[in-house]
């Protein structure tokens, strides 16, 4: 049984990638400004990055605006989202060239590299099932259990680890080294008369 539809905050996510995406574009600007020739000064950060920190913002926070918006429209979430939202966010990117058939190429690569990482499960690597990390190793932890004498064999004893006669090895250790022998401790008390 799938899961329920859980509706997306849009302004907020839309918010926090486009000031993700504000910080690629200053930073971006500022290496292109440590980078010139000229002796620009440190406001030209803003004046002359400003076209690419407003495009950086742009960008991700039509991809958030877009799909985000689509899939509380639709209820699901899938590649179509995805692929609308990277079409979109191409299309901002692709403003600067005054262009419509780049913005449109753009937005297409855009939307289909979007379309296609969501259809592979956010990974570039392969297919992806998503799933709980804890249900996951639980499985594990219930699937591989290792007996104790392999514990106690990789390990040794003592310091914890007290497996079946490990007090008579322990004594006859200490009688081999130290040439005394420790009796054990009774449980019972005798009374002295």
């Amino acid at each position: 049984m799938a899961k329920p539809y859980v509706p997306h905050d849009v302004l907020d996510e839309t918010a926090k990638t486009s000031l993700v995406g504000l910080g690629s574009g200053i930073f971006i600007a500022a290496i292109q400004n440590a980078l010139s020739k000229r002796n620009v000064g440190a406001m030209s950060v803003f004046t002359r990055g400003a076209p690419i920190i407003g495009i950086a913002a742009a960008g991700p926070g039509a991809y958030a605006f877009f799909s985000r918006t689509m899939m509380n429209l639709r209820e699901k979430e899938d590649a179509w989202a995805a692929a609308f939202g990277g079409f979109m966010c191409g299309s901002v990117l692709g403003l600067p060239f005054k262009r419509t058939p780049i913005v449109l190429a753009l937005g297409a690569f855009v939307g289909t590299a979007q379309g296609l990482f969501h259809v592979t499960g956010g990974r570039l690597d392969s297919f992806y099932k998503e799933e709980d990390e804890f249900e996951r190793k639980e499985i594990v932890r219930r699937t591989t259990r290792v007996p104790v004498e392999q514990t106690v064999a990789e390990l040794g004893e003592g310091r914890g680890i007290r497996p079946p006669g490990y007090e008579e090895r322990r004594r006859e250790r200490i009688k081999e080294k130290y040439g005394f022998e420790v009796n054990p401790v009774s449980a019972t008390v005798e009374g002295s008369q």
